[in-house]
């Protein structure tokens, strides 16, 4: 079956540099969308596009640090798609650049950074000069082998995230720097999202948001996602790795990184630049997370959350899905496909109050077996898209 976006297949290019010149070339147009996207998200948050870029350049030593071929790649998207590198910088520290306080509801200092961004003809949305109330975004389960009914375990999620950015969306099948090939679906532009590799290990993720985000250098989020494709076939691998990278290079901002691997394990591992945690499986054999810390140890990382947002009562309606049995896609889909609490669902259909081009909402829906490697993508609303197998 033909994939839902389009699929990039690089397995035949070692080069880190040539891949990236690749995908650049092949995504040039939804590279521009995620550019002019993120150039207005940031200045509506008080960031224009040049301090963006500039606060992106202290990212790359660290990153180079971490695996200096990521680094070949991002400059190789940027000589690709006819952008600068800091520009494809800011695309994968995005996490890093977007203000602590992002989910708290506070009156952000946009009003400069626009202009600053029109004075240097940097391209935004049309009619959105706000940010949408509600920015929290994902609702993601892991399940372990024990919860399923077929006994392999499963990581899926809904992507919600503003609803233009549909239209960057991009699969890429690369080579893994371990042998075997990575496949990711992410923002053209991005080294990585929500992936599987051929060693069936799958990860996801939700944002958080931490005081201390994007405070000092360390791995963005976004590069971090890539390397773990890149280097782990187990979850054990990824405990391994998270804490040689927090006594090392650090996290350059919060996230939750739900994983499932092909022996069957599960679980969501919560990171900030404080360290990492781990929330296990519950007594069923599930980890269900939105887009706040559940783990004891980082709940003090919280940054403060308005009160309207969706990230508590979604994390309840996904709690109330448990206990119906076994866990299979037919399952995974129907929550994913939940659409009971209006516009702040699980399923999230824009809210039509707001402009269109602002819209949150669920972008795409991906179900993974692990250990069958395999996956399944809805290019919409779950509500009213097939999930689609992908090569």
């Amino acid at each position: 079956m033909s994939a839902p976006f389009p699929l990039i297949d690089l397995r035949h290019l070692g080069d880190a540099r040539q891949r990236g010149r690749a995908i650049g070339q092949a995504t040039r147009e939804r590279i521009a969308r995620s550019l002019s996207t993120y150039a207005h998200l940031f200045a509506l948050a008080g960031v224009s596009w040049a301090q963006a870029c500039e606060r992106a350049r202290r990212y790359r030593d660290v990153i180079g640090a971490l695996d200096a071929s990521l680094v070949e790649e991002i400059e190789g998207l940027a000589e690709g798609c006819g952008q600068a590198r800091e520009a494809l910088l800011a695309l994968n520290c995005r996490s890093e650049i977007l203000p602590p306080n992002y989910f708290s509801g506070q009156t952000l200092a946009s009003a400069g950074a626009l202009a600053a961004n029109r004075a240097a003809g940097v391209a935004g949305w049309a009619g959105a000069n706000g940010l949408p109330e509600d920015l929290s975004e994902c609702t993601a389960i892991s399940v372990a082998a024990r919860a399923s009914a077929n006994g392999h375990a499963w990581m899926a999620q809904n992507w919600d995230w503003i609803g233009r950015q549909r239209g960057a969306l991009v699969i890429l099948r690369l080579p893994g720097a371990q042998g075997g090939d990575v496949r990711t679906l992410t923002e053209a532009g991005m080294l990585a999202k929500i992936g599987l590799n051929d060693a069936g290990f799958a990860l996801g993720l939700n944002i958080l948001r931490s005081p201390r985000d994007g405070a000092q250098p360390g791995v963005p989020v976004h590069v971090l996602l890539r390397h773990l494709l890149d280097r782990c076939a187990s979850l054990a691998d990824l405990r391994e790795r998270l804490a040689r990278l927090a006594a090392s290079l650090g996290f350059a901002a919060a996230s939750n990184v739900p994983c499932a691997d092909a022996a069957g394990h599960a679980a969501s591992f919560e990171v900030a630049p404080a360290g990492w945690a781990e929330l296990a499986p519950d007594a069923e054999g599930v980890a269900l997370h939105t887009n706040h810390f559940l783990c004891e140890s980082l709940l003090a990382e919280q940054s403060p959350m308005a009160n309207f947002l969706s990230s508590g009562p979604r994390l309840a309606t996904a709690r109330g899905h448990q206990g119906r049995g076994p866990w299979d896609r037919e399952r995974l889909a129907a929550l994913l496909r939940d659409e009971s609490d209006g516009y702040l669902s699980i399923c999230r259909a824009g809210d039509p109050a707001l402009p269109p081009e602002a819209r949150v909402e669920s972008v795409a829906g991906v179900i993974i077996d692990a250990t069958a490697r395999r996956w399944w993508i809805a290019p919409d609303l779950p509500s009213r898209a097939e999930f689609a197998p992908v090569d």
